[in-house]
């Protein structure tokens, strides 16, 4: 527990309380240079200033790791399993695409060689796999019985 005495009062605040004030705390700095950057004229004309926000669908990943995602996506850093997936997804509309039997044939070569890769790689990747849920669930239930 924290105490705390200000001018005309004192009260102690339990642990919830004591992140809720940071929290609060963060917010109010963070508000504050928000308004003075716009005062100062610092966020106009800025790109993409007036258009809409191009949202993803991450309605696939497990709403605890959307961030850490989504932070590693925008830092360049993706799982190995992603970037596989990305490039099968391409693939995919090469073979659509192609204009000759030989192409093709080419292109679902690597699409296999892709595929095998993805079903060689070590850990599951959780943003795809419902089997590996289904099964830390079941594991978990089995601890809970």
């Amino acid at each position: 527990m924290v105490f705390f005495r200000f001018r005309l009062f004192s009260y102690t605040l339990g642990e919830s309380s004591k992140a809720h004030m940071v929290m609060w705390l963060i917010e109010q700095i963070a508000e504050k240079k928000i308004a003075d950057a716009i005062k100062d004229g610092e966020l106009d004309n800025l790109p993409g200033s007036g258009k809409p926000l191009c949202l993803e669908d991450d309605s696939m990943v497990p709403e605890e790791l959307r961030t850490g995602y989504r932070l590693l996506k925008n830092s360049g850093f993706l799982p190995r399993e992603i970037h596989l997936r990305n490039e099968i997804t391409s693939v995919e509309q090469l073979i659509n695409e192609a204009s000759s039997a030989e192409e093709s044939a080419q292109l679902n070569k690597r699409m296999h060689f892709l595929m095998m890769q993805l079903n060689l790689s070590h850990k599951p990747t959780s943003v795809w796999s419902e089997d590996y849920y289904a099964n830390k669930l079941q594991a978990k239930q089995i601890k809970l019985t």
